[in-house]
């Protein structure tokens, strides 16, 4: 696997530079939070310093139901992102999830670029992240315990990627028997287990076989944020049929607020996290309203990363603000409240 190691460098450097630089959004007719507002009260029968955004998630108290989406790793440009990121999610009290640990997996010398712990210790809630695909390549539970012990990982995102799979120059596609191996590990861990879709969604159909899982709960990463397929698009010869479909598919999927709904339903009680075009706090309402028990959102964050720590904790304030104000303005005292108050069409 050492010679895989140079390929996953360079594969995660470029995929900041694509997000970064190239338009990757999966297209406004698939958003889907957007379709929706909140109904709003001038009587809320609230003030505005009662409004409890604390919320419980896998076992750890965040301030707000706010997580900062999987993004990056594996490179030392990787690693001063993700040590940002975590520095200005421990200063405003919310979660954050790593990008795929497969990179120190292959080559453990690159595990300082996913251990944000030691720049930022009291982070509440740290997601490890391994593409579940990888158990059908060699990983195995061990590996995976080995690689969360490292970073301090106080749960772990299994993510679920087909479509940026097919359509990565050198993707990983044997995708079959992996709800066995995906139950086997899942019961071998002593931390809470989510699926995670990567920016297609979770259909109903697919919320239904994790129901049958031993695992904790999903994070839907539905359409309506970037696309990873279309990320994948702009790697390798550009012309090939692998990029052409991946510029076809770039909104291919489910929609996040769809996804949602079929994710709470079919997982009763477990988690559920609502991200894929989470933008504003009003993105973040409407997924909580939806049934979401927290909203991850990655690329408005990278963005404010690329410009420093200050400004990322800027980004998040807002956010968490705006959150704030919606939930007086509809009279919902703590946001797990919005779930009783009606959607309207935006």
């Amino acid at each position: 696997m050492s010679e895989e190691a140079p390929l996953l460098e360079r594969r995660k450097d470029h995929h900041l530079d694509v997000v970064l630089n190239e338009e990757v959004g999966s297209g406004g007719a698939a958003i889907g939070l957007g379709r929706y507002t909140l109904e709003m009260d001038a009587l809320p029968e609230l003030d505005l310093d009662d409004v409890d955004l604390t919320t419980e998630l896998c076992g750890k108290t965040l301030r707000a139901p706010i997580l900062v989406g999987a993004m990056t790793g594996g490179t030392d440009r990787a690693g001063e992102v993700n040590r940002t990121l975590a520095r200005a999610a421990a200063r405003v009290g919310v979660g954050m999830a790593l990008g795929s640990q497969r990179a120190m997996i292959v080559k453990p010398e690159l595990a300082p670029s996913f251990a944000v712990k030691e720049a930022a210790p009291e982070l509440p809630l740290l997601f490890g992240n391994v593409g579940a695909v990888q158990l059908n390549y060699g990983v195995d539970a061990a590996q995976i315990e080995a690689a969360l012990e490292a970073v301090g990982a106080d749960a772990l995102n299994f993510h679920l990627n087909p479509l940026q799979e097919a359509v990565q120059p050198e993707g990983d596609t044997r995708f079959a028997g992996l709800l066995d191996k995906i139950a086997e590990v899942a019961q071998t861990l002593d931390v809470p287990v989510l699926l995670k879709e990567v920016g297609s969604g979770i259909s109903q159909r697919t919320a239904a076989k994790i129901a049958d899982l031993p695992v904790d709960g999903v994070e839907t990463a539905g359409t309506g944020g970037t696309s990873w397929a279309k990320v994948e698009s702009f790697r390798g010869d550009t012309e090939s049929a692998q990029a052409e479909v991946g510029r076809r598919l770039a909104g291919f999927g489910v929609r996040t607020a769809d996804s949602i709904l079929h994710c709470r339903r079919a997982m009763g009680d477990r988690v559920v996290i609502g991200s894929g075009g989470v933008r504003t706090g009003m993105d973040v309402a409407v997924a909580l309203a939806l049934g979401a028990d927290a909203a991850a959102l990655a690329a408005p964050l990278l963005a404010a990363a690329m410009q420093g720590e200050d400004e990322t904790v800027q980004v998040l304030e807002t956010l968490i603000y705006e959150l704030r104000v919606i939930c007086f303005c509809t009279g919902a005292r703590t946001a797990k409240d919005l779930r009783g108050v009606r959607l309207l069409e935006a």
